[in-house]
């Protein structure tokens, strides 16, 4: 009786190491081209690109800062949405602008492919 428990033991374990490999993480379950689009539409890409420093950092540098972090993808929806004052590349502050979305599905997709920069 013991031997076939350990098989079972086994098999279940496998069984659920096998689910979760295939199974896609909560922070790849976001649409690379909405997120772009609404970038798009909200003029980020002028002060942001995706790798390189622009008048503000590289959305690689943000994903750097927050990634891993519980609150990394509401600190991103506060920028997005509250107007607050960033420091530029050149020293000035400004107000970030916000984003001209109310869906916060739409707020919490963008968040999560900058935080999927690698």
């Amino acid at each position: 009786m013991k031997h076939k428990t350990n098989r079972q033991i086994i098999a279940a374990t496998l069984f659920t190491f096998s689910a979760a490999m295939l199974m896609p993480s909560q922070a790849s379950a976001f649409d690379e081209d909405a997120a772009r689009a609404l970038a798009k539409r909200n003029d980020c890409f002028k002060c942001h690109a995706v790798d390189k420093s622009k008048k503000g950092p590289s959305y690689k540098k943000v994903a750097d800062k927050y990634r891993g972090k519980a609150d990394g993808q509401s600190k991103l929806i506060t920028n997005f949405t509250t107007e607050p004052m960033v420091k530029l590349s050149d020293g000035k502050e400004e107000k970030h602008k916000i984003i001209d979305t109310k869906d916060m599905n739409e707020m919490k997709n963008l968040a999560d492919w900058i935080l999927s920069i690698q």
